[in-house]
């Protein structure tokens, strides 16, 4: 085997890391198990630590092999990811950038970069994926998205983030509800009600935000319901099971019996941005942002 770690021998490592049995490591990989123990241990040796913790009973990671079994995996998601870009770049396309989103990016930001590259890039191939804020960050992070449409205050400094469009936000009523919109004169009216909200763990930043609105308003709101979904929160609202907050770009789309009032006299901004990892080598992402942000 010589001094030299080779793909192979990463190969071997992860299907025993996965397995915790070299027997049957060694049958999904076709391989002898004194062939496998042989090139396990020989791996030990070239990186003098020690990989398994070996006994009679059962196979288990040293904090060592932990380490590797991380590594070794991204290093196969790379080459994967390479593997992939080229497939494309040989079948006459340039490339692929895959989004994640929240859905009221799709209300405008989206669509319109979608005609940009398909204008200025027709070869680019394009993935959606509808995600939560967290979902995205963790998805961007770990290469499996390029980039995401998020909410959120900030990111870890692995990530570039970008504010993409600022939009402001608008209380949902009941169409039933006992007020004209006309008649509107300030959150205070609607200390009593209650609310219906984004989850927090789906966007802490956004769930602040409303908070910060009632608070500035004099009140804490009651929260009767949460969810992740703007037709979900809609719906609640049109059966009178609470009144909500929400940006305005979601005002589109929906044919519900609810009625929108834009809350253009506050501070608060809902704000989209874009994130996309600072390592990331896939080649068509720059063209994307380029696009974006210009």
């Amino acid at each position: 085997m010589g001094s030299q770690i080779e793909l192979r021998h990463l190969a071997y490592f992860l299907a025993v890391s996965e397995e915790l049995h070299f027997r049957k490591a060694a049958e999904r990989l076709f391989i002898s198990q004194p062939g496998l123990s042989r090139q396990i241990k020989q791996m030990e040796e070239i990186l003098q630590a020690e990989l398994f913790v070996r006994d009679k009973k059962k196979v288990s990671l040293t904090p060592a092999g932990h380490y590797l079994k991380r590594q070794a995996e991204d290093i196969f998601k790379q080459l994967k990811e390479t593997k992939r870009q080229l497939q494309l770049i040989g079948d006459g396309d340039t490339g692929e950038i895959r989004m994640g989103f929240l859905g009221s990016a799709m209300q405008y930001v989206i669509p319109s970069l979608l005609l940009k590259l398909k204008d200025n890039f027709p070869k680019i191939k394009t993935s959606l994926e509808e995600r939560s804020n967290m979902d995205q960050v963790d998805a961007v992070l770990k290469d499996e998205l390029d980039i995401g449409f998020v909410r959120l205050e900030r990111v870890p400094a692995e990530l570039n983030m970008q504010t993409v469009f600022e939009d402001t936000f608008s209380l949902v009523l009941p169409e039933s509800y006992p007020m004209l919109t006309r008649e509107y004169k300030g959150m205070e009216r609607f200390a009593d009600d209650e609310f219906i909200m984004f989850s927090q763990e789906y966007s802490p930043y956004y769930y602040e935000m409303i908070m910060s609105i009632c608070s500035d308003a004099g009140f804490v709101p009651k929260v009767s319901h949460k969810s992740v979904h703007a037709q979900t929160i809609f719906k609640l609202v049109e059966n009178r099971l609470g009144i909500a907050i929400v940006p305005t770009a979601l005002q589109s789309g929906f044919q519900m019996r609810v009625k929108f009032i834009e809350l253009k006299d506050i501070r608060q901004k809902a704000l989209l941005s874009v994130i996309w990892k600072k390592e990331n080598t896939n080649p068509v992402l720059k063209n994307c942002i380029d696009l974006l942000l210009n």
